[in-house]
Protein backbone atom coordinates (compact mmCIF):
# COMPACT_ATOMS: atom_id res chain seq x y z
CA UNK A 1 0.00 0.00 0.00
CA UNK A 2 1.29 3.77 -1.18
CA UNK A 3 2.37 5.89 1.88
CA UNK A 4 -0.13 8.97 2.02
CA UNK A 5 0.73 12.21 3.25
CA UNK A 6 -2.14 14.84 3.71
CA UNK A 7 -1.99 18.65 2.38
CA UNK A 8 -3.34 20.55 5.19
CA UNK A 9 -3.01 24.69 6.32
CA UNK A 10 -4.84 27.44 6.94
CA UNK A 11 -7.43 28.74 3.62
CA UNK A 12 -5.55 30.89 1.19
CA UNK A 13 -1.98 29.48 2.79
CA UNK A 14 -1.19 27.40 -0.63
CA UNK A 15 -1.95 24.26 -0.23
CA UNK A 16 -3.71 23.37 -3.81
CA UNK A 17 -0.16 24.95 -5.02
CA UNK A 18 1.60 23.23 -3.28
CA UNK A 19 -0.26 19.61 -3.75
CA UNK A 20 0.22 20.97 -7.74
CA UNK A 21 3.80 21.46 -7.78
CA UNK A 22 4.30 18.11 -5.87
CA UNK A 23 2.19 15.90 -7.99
CA UNK A 24 2.14 17.79 -11.13
CA UNK A 25 -1.39 17.26 -11.87
CA UNK A 26 -1.53 20.22 -14.22
CA UNK A 27 -3.60 22.15 -11.08
CA UNK A 28 -5.89 20.73 -8.05
CA UNK A 29 -9.20 22.26 -8.13
CA UNK A 30 -9.60 24.68 -5.05
CA UNK A 31 -11.64 24.15 -2.52
CA UNK A 32 -12.38 20.30 -3.29
CA UNK A 33 -10.48 17.17 -2.12
CA UNK A 34 -7.42 16.75 -4.64
CA UNK A 35 -5.97 13.25 -4.52
CA UNK A 36 -2.38 12.84 -6.52
CA UNK A 37 1.17 10.76 -7.01
CA UNK A 38 3.93 12.91 -5.98
CA UNK A 39 7.23 10.87 -7.17
CA UNK A 40 10.27 11.50 -5.00
CA UNK A 41 13.44 12.49 -6.35
CA UNK A 42 16.18 10.64 -6.06
CA UNK A 43 19.66 10.74 -8.31
CA UNK A 44 20.60 6.79 -7.71
CA UNK A 45 17.59 5.80 -9.98
CA UNK A 46 18.75 7.79 -13.47
CA UNK A 47 22.52 6.36 -12.65
CA UNK A 48 21.18 2.75 -12.45
CA UNK A 49 19.12 3.15 -15.50
CA UNK A 50 22.00 4.13 -17.26
CA UNK A 51 24.05 1.61 -16.18
CA UNK A 52 21.29 -1.21 -17.21
CA UNK A 53 20.26 0.90 -20.38
CA UNK A 54 16.72 0.95 -18.80
CA UNK A 55 13.80 1.81 -21.46
CA UNK A 56 11.39 3.06 -18.69
CA UNK A 57 12.44 4.50 -15.58
CA UNK A 58 9.57 4.75 -12.50
CA UNK A 59 10.75 6.65 -9.54
CA UNK A 60 9.25 5.49 -5.90
CA UNK A 61 6.21 7.66 -5.03
CA UNK A 62 4.27 9.15 -2.03
CA UNK A 63 0.02 9.54 -2.56
CA UNK A 64 -1.11 13.12 -1.84
CA UNK A 65 -4.35 14.79 -0.50
CA UNK A 66 -5.13 18.08 -0.86
CA UNK A 67 -7.60 18.87 1.69
CA UNK A 68 -9.60 21.84 1.67
CA UNK A 69 -10.39 22.99 5.07
CA UNK A 70 -10.85 21.73 9.32
CA UNK A 71 -14.22 20.32 8.37
CA UNK A 72 -12.50 17.95 6.21
CA UNK A 73 -10.00 16.68 9.22
CA UNK A 74 -11.91 13.29 9.28
CA UNK A 75 -10.25 12.25 5.88
CA UNK A 76 -6.74 12.59 7.31
CA UNK A 77 -7.16 10.17 10.24
CA UNK A 78 -5.81 7.17 7.23
CA UNK A 79 -2.82 9.66 6.34
CA UNK A 80 0.73 8.71 7.15
CA UNK A 81 1.91 12.31 7.70
CA UNK A 82 0.96 16.07 7.62
CA UNK A 83 2.09 18.59 5.88
CA UNK A 84 1.36 22.04 7.05
CA UNK A 85 1.30 24.91 4.62
CA UNK A 86 1.62 28.37 6.45
CA UNK A 87 2.36 31.96 6.03
CA UNK A 88 4.17 32.43 9.14
CA UNK A 89 5.41 30.82 12.23
CA UNK A 90 1.82 31.83 13.82
CA UNK A 91 0.07 29.94 11.78
CA UNK A 92 1.49 26.86 12.63
CA UNK A 93 1.13 27.29 15.97
CA UNK A 94 -2.51 27.97 15.50
CA UNK A 95 -3.32 24.92 13.19
CA UNK A 96 -1.58 22.74 16.21
CA UNK A 97 -4.10 24.15 18.07
CA UNK A 98 -7.05 23.18 15.66
CA UNK A 99 -5.33 19.99 15.56
CA UNK A 100 -5.66 19.32 19.10
CA UNK A 101 -9.15 20.45 19.23
CA UNK A 102 -9.98 18.33 16.58
CA UNK A 103 -8.73 15.52 18.07
CA UNK A 104 -11.00 16.11 21.47
CA UNK A 105 -13.86 16.55 20.04
CA UNK A 106 -12.78 12.85 18.26
CA UNK A 107 -12.20 10.93 21.63
CA UNK A 108 -15.84 12.69 22.81
CA UNK A 109 -17.82 11.72 19.97
CA UNK A 110 -16.28 7.67 20.10
CA UNK A 111 -17.03 7.52 23.44
CA UNK A 112 -20.69 8.55 23.04
CA UNK A 113 -21.34 5.88 20.41
CA UNK A 114 -19.16 3.03 22.42
CA UNK A 115 -21.29 4.07 25.68
CA UNK A 116 -24.48 3.57 23.86
CA UNK A 117 -22.88 0.33 22.65
CA UNK A 118 -21.94 -0.98 25.59
CA UNK A 119 -25.21 -0.68 27.08
CA UNK A 120 -25.68 -4.28 25.58
CA UNK A 121 -23.08 -5.88 28.41
CA UNK A 122 -20.06 -6.02 26.26
CA UNK A 123 -17.03 -6.47 28.33
CA UNK A 124 -15.00 -5.60 25.95
CA UNK A 125 -16.93 -2.26 25.06
CA UNK A 126 -17.15 -1.13 28.61
CA UNK A 127 -13.17 -1.48 29.18
CA UNK A 128 -13.07 0.69 25.98
CA UNK A 129 -15.78 3.09 27.63
CA UNK A 130 -13.16 3.35 30.86
CA UNK A 131 -10.19 3.93 28.97
CA UNK A 132 -11.57 6.91 26.35
CA UNK A 133 -12.47 8.32 29.76
CA UNK A 134 -9.48 8.42 31.07
CA UNK A 135 -8.22 9.67 27.71
CA UNK A 136 -10.70 12.73 27.38
CA UNK A 137 -9.67 13.42 30.77
CA UNK A 138 -5.60 13.82 29.88
CA UNK A 139 -6.80 15.86 26.91
CA UNK A 140 -8.58 17.89 29.19
CA UNK A 141 -5.67 18.15 31.61
CA UNK A 142 -3.69 19.78 28.56
CA UNK A 143 -1.97 16.55 27.46
CA UNK A 144 -2.33 15.30 23.57
CA UNK A 145 -2.67 11.80 22.32
CA UNK A 146 0.44 11.23 21.53
CA UNK A 147 1.76 11.18 24.74
CA UNK A 148 -0.89 9.37 26.65
CA UNK A 149 0.77 6.76 28.99
CA UNK A 150 -1.94 3.67 28.03
CA UNK A 151 -3.07 2.22 24.91
CA UNK A 152 -5.10 4.30 22.55
CA UNK A 153 -7.80 2.40 20.81
CA UNK A 154 -6.25 1.76 17.19
CA UNK A 155 -10.24 3.68 15.96
CA UNK A 156 -8.88 7.01 17.19
CA UNK A 157 -6.03 7.46 14.56
CA UNK A 158 -5.16 11.01 16.56
CA UNK A 159 -3.92 13.65 13.70
CA UNK A 160 -1.51 15.12 16.90
CA UNK A 161 0.52 11.66 16.81
CA UNK A 162 1.57 11.81 12.95
CA UNK A 163 4.75 13.23 11.72
CA UNK A 164 3.86 16.83 10.76
CA UNK A 165 5.97 19.06 8.22
CA UNK A 166 5.75 22.76 8.23
CA UNK A 167 6.09 24.33 4.54
CA UNK A 168 6.37 27.74 4.95
CA UNK A 169 5.02 29.77 1.32
CA UNK A 170 6.21 33.32 0.94
CA UNK A 171 9.92 34.94 1.64
CA UNK A 172 11.14 33.43 4.01
CA UNK A 173 10.16 29.94 2.58
CA UNK A 174 9.49 28.44 -1.17
CA UNK A 175 7.18 30.27 -3.16
CA UNK A 176 4.64 27.41 -4.12
CA UNK A 177 2.65 29.77 -6.92
CA UNK A 178 6.16 29.73 -8.95
CA UNK A 179 6.64 26.18 -8.31
CA UNK A 180 3.08 25.02 -9.27
CA UNK A 181 3.69 26.69 -12.56
CA UNK A 182 7.17 25.44 -13.12
CA UNK A 183 5.54 22.40 -12.11
CA UNK A 184 3.41 22.82 -15.68
CA UNK A 185 6.76 22.81 -17.39
CA UNK A 186 8.72 20.26 -19.44
CA UNK A 187 11.54 19.17 -16.63
CA UNK A 188 14.49 20.55 -18.80
CA UNK A 189 12.72 24.30 -19.07
CA UNK A 190 11.91 23.92 -15.43
CA UNK A 191 15.59 23.56 -14.61
CA UNK A 192 16.79 25.96 -16.77
CA UNK A 193 14.59 28.47 -15.45
CA UNK A 194 16.06 28.25 -12.16
CA UNK A 195 19.53 28.26 -12.98
CA UNK A 196 20.62 24.73 -13.83
CA UNK A 197 19.29 23.44 -9.86
CA UNK A 198 16.86 21.70 -8.32
CA UNK A 199 13.23 22.31 -7.16
CA UNK A 200 13.22 23.12 -3.65
CA UNK A 201 10.15 20.51 -3.12
CA UNK A 202 12.98 18.18 -3.41
CA UNK A 203 13.69 18.84 -0.01
CA UNK A 204 10.05 18.03 1.03
CA UNK A 205 10.48 14.72 -0.33
CA UNK A 206 13.55 14.06 1.54
CA UNK A 207 12.05 15.32 4.92
CA UNK A 208 9.05 13.15 4.54
CA UNK A 209 11.29 9.98 3.87
CA UNK A 210 13.28 10.91 6.93
CA UNK A 211 9.93 11.70 9.21
CA UNK A 212 8.27 8.81 8.09
CA UNK A 213 11.29 6.70 8.34
CA UNK A 214 11.77 5.11 4.96
CA UNK A 215 14.30 3.62 3.11
CA UNK A 216 14.81 3.12 -0.83
CA UNK A 217 15.08 -0.25 -2.55
CA UNK A 218 16.03 -0.55 -6.41
CA UNK A 219 14.53 -2.79 -9.01
CA UNK A 220 17.19 -2.56 -11.88
CA UNK A 221 16.22 -4.12 -15.58
CA UNK A 222 16.27 -2.94 -18.67
CA UNK A 223 12.34 -3.01 -19.02
CA UNK A 224 12.07 -0.99 -16.54
CA UNK A 225 14.37 -0.07 -13.46
CA UNK A 226 12.83 1.29 -10.38
CA UNK A 227 12.66 3.17 -7.15
CA UNK A 228 10.72 1.90 -3.91
CA UNK A 229 9.95 2.81 0.03
CA UNK A 230 9.82 0.46 2.74
CA UNK A 231 9.91 1.33 6.28
CA UNK A 232 13.00 0.69 8.33
CA UNK A 233 13.81 -2.71 9.71
CA UNK A 234 11.15 -4.07 6.71
CA UNK A 235 12.36 -7.36 5.34
CA UNK A 236 13.08 -8.82 1.86
CA UNK A 237 9.43 -10.44 1.75
CA UNK A 238 8.03 -6.76 3.01
CA UNK A 239 10.51 -5.93 -0.77
CA UNK A 240 8.32 -8.53 -2.52
CA UNK A 241 4.99 -7.65 -1.35
CA UNK A 242 5.60 -4.29 -2.20
CA UNK A 243 6.73 -5.13 -5.76
CA UNK A 244 3.62 -7.95 -5.95
CA UNK A 245 1.52 -10.17 -4.02
CA UNK A 246 2.62 -12.58 -6.18
CA UNK A 247 5.97 -12.27 -5.74
CA UNK A 248 5.96 -12.52 -2.01
CA UNK A 249 3.39 -15.49 -1.76
CA UNK A 250 6.19 -17.66 -4.05
CA UNK A 251 9.43 -15.33 -2.60
CA UNK A 252 12.20 -18.35 -3.00
CA UNK A 253 15.73 -15.95 -2.40
CA UNK A 254 17.13 -12.44 -2.71
CA UNK A 255 19.88 -11.52 -4.87
CA UNK A 256 21.36 -7.98 -3.23
CA UNK A 257 23.59 -5.67 -4.90
CA UNK A 258 24.63 -1.95 -3.29
CA UNK A 259 23.77 0.44 -5.66
CA UNK A 260 27.20 1.63 -5.53
CA UNK A 261 28.69 -1.53 -6.68
CA UNK A 262 26.39 -2.01 -9.69
CA UNK A 263 27.58 1.87 -10.90
CA UNK A 264 30.97 1.16 -10.29
CA UNK A 265 31.33 -1.96 -12.04
CA UNK A 266 28.54 -1.51 -14.67
CA UNK A 267 26.86 -4.51 -14.55
CA UNK A 268 25.43 -7.21 -12.58
CA UNK A 269 27.53 -9.98 -14.14
CA UNK A 270 30.75 -8.19 -13.35
CA UNK A 271 29.19 -7.84 -9.68
CA UNK A 272 28.94 -11.07 -9.06
CA UNK A 273 32.35 -12.11 -10.34
CA UNK A 274 33.64 -9.88 -8.07
CA UNK A 275 31.97 -11.61 -5.19
CA UNK A 276 29.41 -8.79 -4.39
CA UNK A 277 26.24 -10.13 -4.84
CA UNK A 278 24.94 -11.88 -1.92
CA UNK A 279 22.02 -14.25 -1.62
CA UNK A 280 19.26 -13.63 1.53
CA UNK A 281 16.19 -15.05 2.53
CA UNK A 282 12.95 -13.56 3.54
CA UNK A 283 13.81 -12.52 6.81
CA UNK A 284 16.96 -10.24 5.26
CA UNK A 285 16.52 -6.88 6.62
CA UNK A 286 16.86 -4.71 3.73
CA UNK A 287 19.10 -1.71 3.70
CA UNK A 288 18.89 1.68 1.92
CA UNK A 289 20.44 1.61 -1.83
CA UNK A 290 20.07 -2.08 -1.71
CA UNK A 291 19.11 -3.55 -5.69
CA UNK A 292 17.11 -6.49 -5.10
CA UNK A 293 16.09 -9.27 -8.02
CA UNK A 294 13.74 -11.57 -5.99
CA UNK A 295 13.58 -15.08 -7.30
CA UNK A 296 10.14 -16.52 -6.94
CA UNK A 297 7.64 -19.13 -8.10
CA UNK A 298 3.76 -19.22 -8.51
Amino acid sequence: MALEVGIVGPAGSGKTSLFTALTKAGGGEYGKTNVGVAPIADERLGQLAEVVKARKITPATIRVQDIPGSAAFGELRQVDALLVVVRAPADLENFELELLVADRDHVEKRLERVEKQAKSGDAKLRAEVDELKRILAHVDAGGVLADYPGELPGELEPLTAKPLLAVVNGPAGIDLQLEAELAELPDEEAAEFRGGGTSALDDIAGRLADALDLITFFTAGEQDTRAWTLRKGQTALDAAGAIHTDIARGFIRCEVVDWRDLVELRSHAEVAKAGKQRLEGKTYVVEDGDVLNIRFNV
